[in-house]
């Protein structure tokens, strides 16, 4: 008897996971790795697993959280080996928007605007979201993957630090520049004219 057989004898028929979830599943790799290749590939290897683990689906939740928990492993791996072999150096340094927000003495310029926690109150609005989901396309991939994992991964400092294979010190200015990058970006895209001279000092 072959895999899918099997699998649709206990329940699970993967024949049928691309028509019911590979679009939501797809939806979601492409908001955290912001690259159609990557995400095709990895909802591709979640189906695969999905298939060879089938006898760990216990049947108590959903087939489609149990692919989404196959799925944010499979985003973690894909990370992890991104950021092995795309050492990511001089690039954060040029692109670094703290040179744009901030003068010589630390102090935010007249323009810049300030990541505040009024904005922080309304990323949980949807278009907010898709703003910052869309604004993480213009920061370098290490800035970017560790505000991937650290925001909508919520993974702790020591995981994601494993996992892109760099020290905490690193993690910080990685999550640090992400936070001033996306502040601008969002600032610029979200905000009216009039909201952002509100913002500023």
């Amino acid at each position: 008897m072959d895999q899918l057989s099997t699998a649709q004898e206990q329940g699970i028929d993967p024949e049928l996971w691309v028509d019911e979830y590979g679009g939501y599943l797809y939806r979601y790799a492409y908001s955290r790795l912001r690259e159609a290749y990557a995400a095709e590939e990895v909802v591709q290897e979640t189906f695969l697993a999905g298939i060879r683990y089938r006898q760990q689906f216990s049947g108590r939740g959903s087939e489609r959280a149990w692919l989404l928990g196959i799925l944010k492993r499979k985003i973690v791996d894909y990370v992890r080996l991104r950021s092995k072999y795309q050492r990511v150096g001089s690039q954060e340094d040029e692109n670094d928007p703290s040179n744009q927000l901030f003068d010589e003495k630390g102090n935010w310029k007249q323009a810049a605007l300030r990541w505040s926690t009024t904005a922080d109150q309304q990323v949980e609005s949807r278009e907010l979201w898709q703003v910052v989901r869309d604004c993480l396309g213009h920061l370098p991939t290490g800035q970017a993957d560790a505000f991937v994992l650290s925001v909508m991964e919520q993974m702790d400092s020591e995981e994601i630090c494993r996992a892109l294979d760099i020290t905490p010190s690193n993690l910080w200015t990685r999550l640090h520049r992400a936070r001033l990058g996306l502040a601008k970006c969002v600032g610029a895209r979200w905000f009216s004219d009039a909201e952002v001279q509100e913002h500023v000092e």
